[in-house]
């Protein structure tokens, strides 16, 4: 089964139940968060250079990776949504790499669509909780999550080979690689930091169900607004008002939280 950059594994087993698991969740976030500026920097990026590595690494991942788009003779992977969109990354300080990225599309006008209301408007049913119910300075949709495979793995997954997502330990070191877990919930942390400053709080995304069942343990309860549909596998939209979020989050994620703005606003 091909690794997929968008699932963030659930906490170890040991927590059997839904408090256990999220309790654990937040103890490793705190641990991590006391040495996360050491190996990753969340950036936004600002500079058509910086752009085009974005462009880069969604090509490797989406196309090259998962398949998810034909592969491009340029390598690049855009769209129409990218000129009105804010580039999320996260940066391996090691290596200097991009270890994932993800974008939060705006909208300035009625004319201006989502991605899941032009691509997935038959799965938006839910009739308060639509995004045309907004102004289109409030809302926003989080997209394109990509996290390269030599990321994406931690030392205990039972998986070899490149083509699943195994790490090159002779690259990352011990503690380096408890990091890599948490480089797609740190993208979110930083989608949510740019709701926030943007003041775009009605944030939509389509995404697989584990992902949000994921989510919750961290204290993210994106609320599901219609079906599963077949959209790069099965996703369905989800909704959250982010204004929420920090009052829910657990403190080790809180803590991360602040870390991830801090660095993007305040570098």
């Amino acid at each position: 089964m091909k690794a997929d950059p968008l699932f963030m594994p659930e906490p170890r087993k040991i927590a059997s139940s839904p408090a256990g698991r999220s309790s654990l969740a937040s103890d490793e976030a705190l641990a991590i968060s006391k040495h996360f500026a050491q190996y990753l920097q969340p950036q936004i990026a600002l500079t058509n250079e910086h752009k085009q590595e974005v462009y880069g690494l969604r090509h490797q991942v989406y196309c090259e990776e998962l398949h998810f788009e034909d592969e491009k003779p340029d390598h690049i992977e855009c769209d129409e949504f990218d000129a009105r969109a804010i580039h999320c990354c996260i940066r391996h300080l090691g290596s200097q790499q991009l270890a994932g990225t993800l974008r939060l599309i705006t909208t300035n006008n009625d004319n201006e669509l989502l991605p899941l209301q032009k691509f997935c408007r038959t799965a938006l049913t839910h009739p308060e909780l639509h995004p045309r119910n907004f102004l289109p300075r409030q809302i926003c949709e989080i997209s394109r999550l990509a996290v390269p495979a030599a990321f994406r793995k931690r030392q205990t997954d039972q998986f070899a080979g490149v083509a699943t997502g195994a790490i090159n330990e002779s690259t990352f070191s011990v503690q380096e690689l408890r990091f890599f877990p948490y480089i797609a919930i740190s993208l979110y942390m930083a989608a949510i930091a740019m709701t926030y400053k943007t003041r775009r709080f009605h944030t939509f995304v389509m995404m697989e169900p584990r992902l949000a069942r994921s989510l919750n343990f961290v204290g993210i309860h994106f609320q599901p607004i219609g079906p599963c549909i077949d959209y790069h596998g099965q996703r369905a939209p989800f909704y959250i008002d982010s204004r929420t979020i920090k009052a829910e989050l657990s403190d080790g994620y809180r803590k991360l939280l602040a870390i991830v703005q801090t660095a993007l606003f305040n570098p």
